[in-house]
């Protein structure tokens, strides 16, 4: 089946779904649904071929390439799936919000160029897509108005400035090696110098680690998912900054190579060792940040940040156990942030307010939200039986047999500060007791609770069969050059032992039993009065009827002064430097003919100045 048929559905789509909605919202919504499902099961009938294909031929003298691996399929059926369920979500979501025809257009348009990126085989067929994205990605940030604009102009800000980086690098390929086609460049870059590399990995990098908001370029992503819509805060989480994961694996371990990626560099001060390390401090710092955040997207944007850092840490450490928990964990983060934004979102529609302290008591009023959030906190925390603990199983795994026990133990406390702001929002939203002005809130639509109950059952399948994406992810690993892993239906096996679920399933069944007779045996719960809750002994305040509420304020006030985000501080202060200076530069353009008299007068006189002193010299 051709590439180029993927994509002109995909694009073509998205158009015909705009135009029809201005004829039927109906007809629009069906075929929004229709064309995201055909695309998944297209892209899903590609499983296993593999071909590169001229589909533009002298675009500015250069051909247009698509292609397909393994590698491509992976990523693009996940954005496909996960598209399509985002779309099905936005059908009661965005029914009662203004320009919904445009609305659907811009987030055809994202999946649409998205797969282009994956499938594209050049670097310019890449870059025209990657723009198509980020513009569209702006759009639907922005699409709420007031504070989502400035956070959209912070996003393609940003943007901008890692597309002039993948810009420079595009040319700089070009300019070296004679052509943008990616499987040429990568036969080609071994006989270049160690420092040109360094330089590709770097400009490179730049681009990605700010589509992937790797610290120090994550200020875009906690304010872009605050405003965006819900079900494009899924997409942007759980797929479109995994573009720069994409963007990494391909400059890492396809354009370069395994073996000149590993050797840049030599010991701490290797450039893949300079990266784990990035990574570490990606995990640590938003997951403690977002212990203290009290809005529900803020919570889960902060916690996007850090686990991008298990990603890249995972990816950069260079071990095909590594790889494949790294890659293992950007589809399993796809799946579980996607499936707590979609929760996140049902619940705003219901209610209204996405404070956490405004919450509380819920399950029984949104059962169906109530139990997917609990598989999606139990993905990303890693709990057995889930397809996270399976991915974190395997960094694990790679950092401690490795000998990196400092990057190890930033792996586990990230995993502990997971648990702590896991807690708190599901507490915070379902537990405790229910505010009197939520006593007649109602289930989530079916169009929400339909991608809920798909993606939670996925969480679980691969977490009980986890060698089915893992299949996958060996042959991409094996592709790149690392040796094939022993990979089953039920886990991996290797020299120090086995990862079997059939074992952690039986012990996971006994715990449950156990816990469920403890409880049995208990007292049962005696309901009061909302007014008689308390927090360390102290009132809880007005209207926040569970005890987390502000929780955590004493130990926000001992940290506060070390809290300030450093870097979004100096992207500010560039900002405004910029900003002063070109009020400075504004002020030459006055208006007034003798002001620019006096400019020729004076530029003349510098032209004379400077003739009479190179006579002199």
């Amino acid at each position: 089946m051709s590439l180029v048929l993927v994509l002109i559905v995909a694009f073509g789509g998205a158009l015909l779904t705009y135009l029809l909605g201005k004829i039927s919202q109906r007809v629009r919504d069906f075929l929004a649904v229709f064309i995201s499902l055909v695309l998944a099961v297209i892209i899903a009938c590609l499983y296993g071929k593999s071909g590169e294909k001229t589909f533009y031929y002298g675009f500015l003298g250069l051909n247009l390439v698509l292609r397909l691996n393994m590698l491509s399929w992976f990523f693009a059926v996940t954005i496909a799936v996960v598209g399509a369920l985002s779309i099905i979500f936005s059908l009661s979501y965005i029914r009662t919000r203004e320009k919904t025809d445009f609305y659907f257009l811009e987030m055809g348009l994202v999946n649409a160029a998205m797969l282009g990126i994956v499938l594209a085989g050049d670097l310019l067929s890449f870059y025209i897509f990657w723009e198509i994205m980020s513009w569209s990605a702006f759009l639907l940030i922005s699409y709420n108005r007031g504070p989502a604009l400035a956070a959209g102009m912070k996003y393609i800000i940003m943007s901008i400035i890692g597309s002039v980086c993948f810009l420079v690098g595009m040319l700089s390929c070009y300019v070296s090696f004679d052509t943008l086609t990616i499987s040429q460049i990568a036969s080609a870059v071994g006989s270049a110098s160690s420092g040109y590399i360094l330089f590709i990995l770097t400009v490179f990098g730049i681009a990605f680690g700010i589509k992937n908001a790797v610290l120090p370029f994550h200020t875009w992503l906690p304010d872009a998912h605050s405003e965006a819509p819900a079900p494009f805060s899924a997409v942007l989480s759980g797929i479109l900054i995994k573009m720069g994961t994409y963007g990494f694996l391909l400059v890492f371990y396809v354009i370069v190579g395994l073996k000149l990626f590993l050797g840049l560099g030599s010991g701490l001060f290797s450039f893949h060792s300079m990266l784990c390390l990035l990574g570490a401090v990606t995990i640590i710092i938003p997951t403690f940040i977002a212990m203290l955040q009290t809005d529900a997207k803020r919570l889960l944007a902060w916690s996007t940040v850090g686990q991008a850092g298990y990603i890249i840490l995972a990816i950069a450490f260079g071990t095909n156990l590594a790889l494949a928990g790294g890659i293992f964990h950007f589809f399993n983060h796809a799946l579980f942030k996607a499936l707590l934004f979609f929760a996140v979102g049902a619940v705003e529609f219901r209610t209204q307010t996405r404070d956490l302290d405004s919450l509380g008591g819920l399950a029984k009023k949104m059962p169906v939200v109530f139990i997917a959030t609990l598989v999606g906190i139990c993905a990303l925390i890693g709990v057995p039986l889930t397809s996270g603990f399976v991915s974190k199983w395997l960094i694990y795994k790679t950092l401690i047999l490795e000998g990196s026990p400092f990057l190890a133990f930033f792996a586990l406390a990230g995993t502990w500060g997971t648990i702590l702001y896991s807690y708190k929002l599901t507490h915070n939203v379902f537990l405790g007791q229910l505010p009197e002005k939520h006593k007649t809130v109602e289930k989530a639509p079916f169009s929400m609770q339909l991608p809920l109950v798909v993606l939670s059952v996925a969480i679980l399948l691969f977490g009980i069969f986890p060698g089915i994406p893992l299949q996958v992810i060996n042959a991409i690993g094996s592709s790149f050059g690392f040796e094939s892993l022993n990979v089953g239906l039920w886990g991996i096996t290797s020299e120090t032992g086995a990862l079997n679920t059939v074992n952690i399933f039986a012990a996971v069944l006994a715990a449950a039993g156990l816990v469920w007779l403890v409880f049995r045996s208990t007292a049962k719960s005696v309901p009061v009065a909302q007014e008689d809750s308390y927090a360390a002994g102290a009132n809880t305040p007005v209207d926040k009827y569970h005890y987390t509420a502000d929780f955590y304020n004493p130990l926000h006030r001992m940290i506060k002064p070390f809290l300030r985000d450093v870097m979004d501080e100096f992207y500010y202060w560039i900002a405004s430097l910029v900003r002063s200076l070109a009020g400075g530069v504004r002020r030459i353009y006055s208006g007034d003919v003798g002001n620019y008299v006096m400019y020729i007068i004076l530029f003349l006189s510098l032209l004379l100045f400077v003739q009479m002193k190179w006579k002199v010299w």
